[in-house]
């Protein structure tokens, strides 16, 4: 599977948000990621779904979200009509996993669930039948820029072999650049998502050409 690249707009110039879109597009994302907050289930609070509605029309690849909040389900239907492509939930937010996807899958987006780094692979079993694709988060979530948990590394090992045969994508989200992207695709990780990698620099063209290299390195050791 080709690794795919996923920019985190949480790192990007709000104020200039259809231009940022345009730039990290024309530079080869698959994806756009977005980290949907509430400051409840993390510190944080960011955007919902009326702001994805007004960037949807200036995106020409996948909206990919990440709903780091304590009530997924009320923002399903909204997600779905602001034209998000895919939909992560946290395994440790839902009382109802199996419905909450069931939901996800019926408004016509892909299902993902996403686990903290604290959290155990055997809170996936029983659903990987029923999903589209993990997250792994590889840093606490809530905040961008920090430190990669190297241990994410065995996890994502361990989650491959959970995987088996199906076809499940493994997505990562922290501490994704230039270092970690080799050893995360070599780990089994089919989906890298970077935010300050990419929006920290001033050539976002060459931070996603070195992010790939590496990538890439890691798919071929």
């Amino acid at each position: 599977m080709r690794v795919r690249l996923a920019p985190s707009l949480l790192s990007a110039d709000f104020a200039r948000l259809a231009t940022e879109i345009a730039e990290v597009e024309a530079a080869g994302a698959d994806l756009l990621h977005l980290d949907l907050m509430d400051g409840h289930f993390v510190p944080n609070l960011t955007f919902g779904p009326p702001v994805i509605a007004a960037l949807a029309p200036c995106a020409t690849v996948p909206l990919d979200a990440h709903l780091m909040v304590t009530d997924p389900d009320s923002l399903v239907p909204d997600l779905a009509t602001a034209g998000v492509c895919r939909t992560a939930v946290h395994v440790e937010a839902c009382c109802h996993l199996h419905r909450t996807i069931a939901g996800i899958r019926d408004s016509g987006m892909e299902a993902g669930v996403a686990v903290n780094p604290a959290s155990s692979l055997t809170m996936l079993e029983e659903v990987l039948d029923d999903i589209d694709f993990v997250l792994i988060m590889s840093v606490n979530p809530g905040f961008g820029g920090q430190t990669f948990i190297q241990a994410s590394l065995d996890k994502i090992r361990r989650l491959r072999r959970l995987i088996g045969d199906r076809s499940v994508d493994i997505s990562v989200d922290g501490g994704v650049d230039t270092k970690t992207a080799g050893s995360l695709v070599a780990a089994g990780a089919t989906t890298l998502i970077a935010g300050s990698a990419v929006f920290g620099t001033p050539d976002r063209a060459r931070a996603l050409t070195a992010l790939r290299q590496a990538a890439q390195r890691g798919s071929n050791p």
